[in-house]
């Protein structure tokens, strides 16, 4: 069965732990509006694909070709991707480097915490 790119996108938002407010907010538009583009009451245009793609962090073809059972079934208990010479699924480079910016940034805050609380 094939999902519609909605149902997709809901499934990005979740694996990104993105709340449907967050990315509302981030386009501008009400949180309702959203709900409408990911239960697919309002039609996706590609303008605004590239736009939700890129709050994701994703590619817009990643996006409508967003397979969860890819994924999980991919994955094995320890969290690492299964690998046929290549990984099946890499994580793109870019949402890599804001993972480990947002590392530093929280790392850099702890010790700023803890310099207080001495």
């Amino acid at each position: 069965m094939i999902q519609q790119p909605e149902i997709k996108l809901k499934q990005l938002r979740e694996l990104k732990n993105f709340t449907q407010e967050y990315v509302a907010q981030q386009l501008g538009l009400s949180t309702r509006a959203y709900s409408k583009i990911e239960t697919g009451e309002t039609q996706l245009t590609i303008n605004r694909l590239n736009e939700i793609a890129t709050i994701l962090g994703v590619d817009p073809m990643e996006a409508l070709g967003f397979d969860h059972e890819n994924i999980f079934n991919n994955c094995s208990q320890e969290g690492n991707y299964n690998t046929i010479g290549k990984s099946i699924y890499q994580l793109p480079d870019k949402l890599i480097e804001q993972y480990e910016k947002r590392i530093e940034q929280l790392e850099s805050e702890v010790l700023f915490l803890r310099a207080l609380v001495k």
